[in-house]
């Protein structure tokens, strides 16, 4: 557990106020009243006052009979009224102990420097604090001011209520149109300062001061809902705590003070007094619930860590860092071990003595020099059994560093044992690989350990997209690292918010970790804007800070978010620390008892830093099978009573390392193409074989019409098989036990790579040769090695573990074997995945015990892996359950294709290929290839040539234009467009067009996806025409960049055309192009 302490000292450890005001401040003693029965008044009018008193009385019991009445006339049973009764006397009981609260708390506050001299005899904690502590001051003149000026506040007061909030209230629900405030009193005591104490030498540029305020006041607001006849309100009001302010920075100039910053160091103490419809949270239950809720609303804002942040002066600058300001440091707790417990568990009626199920809380109150406390106890089905407490100020591990020592508890018996190290912030990534060392041999749970602390201060954004109908947004903010997500709050109805918030994240390995920013709309289901930022760039930043401007993406041209981003390292004093000295192990623990110097964490013995996978792991290819057709198949349909031959409806089953796979059935041809790609994952082992077999299907069972088996010996050692291969079989495979029939494949060996350099090539690679029959193709083949796991929690209930773990990537999953009764599990197996899209792939794993469920699991995405060193992580991960680690190997090879039939494409591609930058408009010089994850796109990137121009005045297109000779297809490629012209106020919703020239039927148009409000839509979409390539070469393909005029026409607004000559293309390049956009009097250029 990691926590950060806030700054400045503590405050006194004064109690609730219990001191009574100045009686010089009090209004003189009230006359004593006249008798009533003096001055000889006639006795008359008495009597008849005195009857109908009698009279009043006797209605009123009347009507307490009737609910008694009704219940009777519904049918109800008198248990109905009995619990009535019993709500009442509840009510009635919180109602007169608040009010004589208030009395009481009135009265000490008329009178408070007599009863300070009755009772000086009294304890400490029931005297004022500035009688307990004499560097507290009683600063009465604060409160002369205070009472003067108290009931200017309550006029500022009812006039905020009356048009502010009463007005918000009104438009934030039809139901509540008639809400008024009928009454806004803040009454005639007014708000108290017990005791002040000043905090002096602890910064220069500011000032801090505790004040212990007391309010018992007897204020009145009522609120009425004339529509449903509802009225509501609060007559009384006490509120106590110790208010902390902080006046900072100083500055040269009036008024001195940049700002005012102040919060309750804890919790306050609250009570409120209510009336009308309200008086129903006076309900037992309903009243503590009623105050909890009120407490927490306060807290949300002006209770540490949360601060009300004031500016005196415009333009203040870290607005949002005076909020949440930086920590003075870090304090990690160990929690390791009890001893000497009492025995909570009782058995046969407490004859038979148990033992316990101890647990522990561990809670620090984040104030500058506040305890540590741990409080523990038993676990049990109903109520959870107390086993005592220790407290622990943090000023002591600030002077020690490193404290570690057996605590006894308080309120029971027995001692904890507590680890506790107080952690510096570095501004620079010296030390980092140092800290990264150390980290990764300590066990810690629930979190592993930190090597970093970030806080975001978000500032503002600007120029974000409007909702439709040309709304402004409600904009927030998610910022998530790992599985840990924030929010900030909404403002509304602007596209240019201004959030002024920090966050903090602990970072557990800053070099790979990434911060994901989501603006959104408050409804959560529109996105204004995303950003991922890797925090790799801010260990190269001077002292670790990022200050500026962050462009969006799938945004508008113009939005962009402004931030501020400090890192700090959190680092144990190197002269408590013993780094581990094994070889070649880093992260391992010495544990050599005769070198007593203590680490900066707790010792464990030492456990393998990497997996020992045996030599065969990795050696996995990848074999892609491609069925492409058959002929002289025989003919198995018959009709009459086979007096009428018919034809046949083949398809091909293949079998290969115990897995199989199924063509689509082509209908009624003796001579059919399939034109489909398999893929299967395959060893090295000599005598493999691929089965193939051919079959008619029918609505009873299909017929056989062939098979033949291929041996892999060829393909594994050459690359590839085909009719054009050097090493070649027959070209085509005759079909065995027919009479006739021949069938053509081609197999091709892919060999992972263990480099990301040419993962943009093949995906575009195999964008081209990808069928609209086939499974879209692999890109990568992520292998893993599971070794071991360490830690796993035990269940109650159970005495032994009996673990396995599961691998799942997509839709395909592997189990290891089960190792019984243990919670260190060693498995030393192995599975391979074939990988599509490894930029939003992830591997998801699962610890589960037979009988027990899931232990732990892990979700590690494959974008971290492909910019790790040789596309490989070979380390201790730590279980999102927070319980229990577990070692791995996982490595990713990228499926290069040797043949592609574009192989033209790929020479050209791998010169031109580019990566896609944050910021394009700030990069210079030719593009290059990069191997960041970040940066690669899902699909196909966008790739330009070196010697490009410029964008037109229309904007551009980007095609590719291929001709599959293999399935005799022209095939379209739309990447996307961008600097489209933008007509009126808002971006419009691009979408492509596309139509083979000279027919303009609905045969040959094509039509891409629409993209929302955007000038650079990306759409990445494949399009196909069947016909011959002399017949392609003769046409033109017309391409119009198209965006809808309004929601409601069907009219389409032209931003721009291009038409391609498909005689001067050529199309056996398959090459991504921009091509400029013309109006339809021109034509595109590229």
């Amino acid at each position: 557990m990691e926590r950060s302490p806030g700054e400045g000292p503590s405050p006194s450890p004064m109690d609730q106020p219990s001191a009574p005001s100045d009686p010089t401040d009090q209004p003189p003693a009230a006359h004593a009243k006249p008798d009533p029965g003096s001055g000889g008044q006639p006795a008359g009018p008495g009597a008849a006052g005195e009857a109908l008193a009698v009279l009043t009385s006797f209605g009123r019991r009347l009507l307490v009979l009737i609910p008694v009445y009704l219940a009777g006339a519904v049918g109800l049973s008198v248990g109905f009224v009995l619990f009535g009764l019993a709500l009442y006397l509840g009510w009635r009981r919180v109602r007169d102990e608040k009010e004589r609260s208030l009395r009481a708390a009135r009265q000490l506050l008329d009178d408070e420097e007599q009863l300070t001299a009755k009772t000086l005899y009294m304890s400490h904690r029931e005297l004022p604090a500035w009688v307990s502590f004499p560097d507290v001051e009683k600063a009465e003149w604060l409160n002369k001011i205070v009472a003067q000026v108290w009931p200017f506040l309550g006029q500022y007061m009812e006039k905020l209520l009356a048009e502010t909030v009463a007005p918000a209230v009104r438009g934030s629900n039809p139901h509540l149109q008639t809400f008024t405030f009928t009454r806004v009193e803040l009454g005639e005591k007014p708000l108290r300062i017990i005791g002040v104490k000043v905090h002096p030498g602890q910064r220069k540029e500011q000032i801090l001061l505790d004040l212990n305020i007391s309010y018992v006041g007897d204020v009145q607001i009522d609120v009425e809902v004339k529509k449903y006849f509802c009225k509501a309100g609060v007559k009384g009001m006490q509120l106590h705590g110790v208010l902390r302010v902080i006046l900072e920075p100083l500055i040269g100039d009036l008024p001195f003070v940049g700002a005012v910053s102040m919060f309750f160091i804890r919790r306050p103490t609250l009570d409120i007094n209510w009336t009308g419809m309200t008086n129903l949270l006076d309900i037992p239950g309903l009243s503590s619930l009623s105050d909890t809720m009120i407490m927490d609303s306060i807290a949300a804002f002006l209770v540490l860590p949360n601060r009300l942040l004031v500016p005196l002066v415009p333009d203040l600058q870290d607005v949002a860092q005076l909020r949440s300001p930086l920590p003075r440091g870090i304090i990690r707790i160990h929690l390791l071990a009890a001893r000497g417990l009492s025995s909570k568990d009782k058995y046969v009626k407490g004859l038979i003595e148990g033992k316990s199920d101890p647990y522990a809380l561990v809670m620090v109150h984040e104030v500058p020099g506040q305890e540590i406390e741990v409080e523990v106890f038993d676990k049990d089905p109903d109520k959870d059994d107390f086993l005592g407490r220790m407290k622990l100020d943090v000023g002591k591990v600030l002077q020690a560093s490193v404290l570690d020592d057996w605590f006894p508890l308080q309120g029971g018996q027995g001692q904890v044992h507590l680890r506790l190290e107080w952690l510096s912030l570095l501004s620079d990534a010296e030390k980092l690989e140092q800290v990264l060392q150390w980290n990764w041999g300590v066990s810690s749970r629930p979190d592993p350990p930190s090597a970093a602390i970030l806080v975001v201060y978000l500032d503002r954004a600007q120029d974000l997209p409007l909702k439709k109908g040309n709304k402004e947004p409600n904009p927030m903010v998610q910022l998530s690292i790992q599985d840990v997500t924030q929010e900030s709050k909404a403002v509304y109805s602007t596209n240019c918010p201004v959030w002024e918030e920090a966050f903090r994240f602990f970072l557990q390995d800053p070099q790979s970790q990434e911060l994901d920013v989501q603006v959104k709309d408050d409804s959560r289901a529109l996105t204004l804007g995303a950003l991922t930022l890797p925090l790799a760039r801010l260990l190269t930043a001077p002292e670790l800070i990022l200050d500026q401007w962050f462009q969006l993406s799938s945004s508008g041209p113009n939005s962009r978010l402004y931030m501020k981003l400090v890192m700090r390292i959190l680092y144990l004093d190197s002269s408590e620390i013993c780094f581990p000295t094994v070889p070649g192990c880093p992260g391992a623990w010495d544990v050599d008892s005769e070198n007593p110097q203590r680490g900066s964490s707790v010792d464990a013995p030492p456990r393998p830093c990497h997996t020992t996978p045996d030599s065969q792991f990795g050696t996995e290819h990848v074999l892609r099978i491609h069925v492409l057709e058959a002929q002289d198949l025989i003919a198995k349909d018959r009709f009459l009573g086979g007096l009428v031959k018919g034809k046949s409806d083949p398809y091909v089953k293949l079998k290969l390392a115990g897995r199989s796979f199924r063509s689509h059935v082509v209908r009624e041809d003796l001579n059919p193409r399939w034109n489909e790609v398999f893929e299967v994952i395959v060893t090295s082992v000599p005598g493999q074989e691929l089965e193939v077999e051919v079959f008619d299907k029918d609505l009873d069972k299909d017929d056989f019409l062939g098979r033949c088996k291929v041996r892999l010996t060829t393909v594994l050692n050459s690359g590839f098989l085909d009719e054009s291969s050097p090493c070649l079989l027959p070209q085509w495979l005759t079909l065995e036990d027919v009479p006739s029939g021949r069938l053509h494949l081609r197999l091709e060996r892919l060999t992972p790579r263990p480099t990301a350099a040419e993962l943009e090539e093949v995906l575009q690679v195999n964008s081209l040769i990808q069928t609209q029959k086939s499974a879209e193709l692999a890109a990568a083949l992520l292998s893993i090695y599971m070794e071991r796991a360490e830690d796993l929690p035990l269940r109650k209930g159970t005495k032994h573990l009996s673990p396995y773990a599961t691998l799942t990537v997509g839709d395909s999953s592997h189990k290891t074997k089960t190792i019984s009764q243990t919670s260190a599990p060693v498995w030393d197996e192995s599975a391979s995945f074939l990988i599509r899209k490894p930029h939003t792939e992830s591997l998801e794993l699962q610890v589960r015990g037979e009988g027990t469920g899931v232990l732990g699991s892990l979700s590690l995405p494959l974008s971290e892996l492909l910019v790790a060193d040789q596309l490989c992580l070979d380390r201790w991960f730590t279980l999102s359950s927070g319980q229990g680690q577990v070692l791995l190997r996982a490595q990713l090879g990228i499926l290069v294709s040797q043949h592609s039939g574009v192989e033209a494409h790929s020479h050209s591609y791998s010169h031109s290929s580019s990566s896609l930058s944050e910021e394009p408009e700030l990069s210079g010089g030719p593009p290059h290839i990069t191997s960041s994850a970040p940066e690669l796109r899902q699909r196909l990137t966008h790739v330009d040539s070196p010697l490009e121009a410029p964008a037109g005045p229309l904007g551009q297109v980007k095609l590719t234009l291929w001709y599959y000779s293999e399935e005799r297809k022209l095939v379209s490629i739309v990447h996307g467009c961008r600097s489209l012209r933008q007509n009126g106020r808002d971006p419009p919703d691009p979408y492509v067009s596309l139509l083979l020239l000279p027919d303009k039927n609905r045969g040959t148009k094509r039509r891409t996806s629409q993209k929302k409000r955007t000038l650079s839509p990306e759409f990445n979409e494949r399009f196909e025409w069947e016909l011959p390539l002399d017949e392609a070469q003769r046409r033109k393909l017309d391409v119009s960049v198209k965006s809808n005029s309004s929601f409601m026409s069907r009219e389409r607004e032209l931003l721009g055309k291009v038409q391609l000559d498909l005689a001067e293309t050529d199309l056996s390049q398959g090459v991504a192009r921009w091509y400029d956009l013309m109006d339809n009097k021109d034509k595109g250029s590229s």
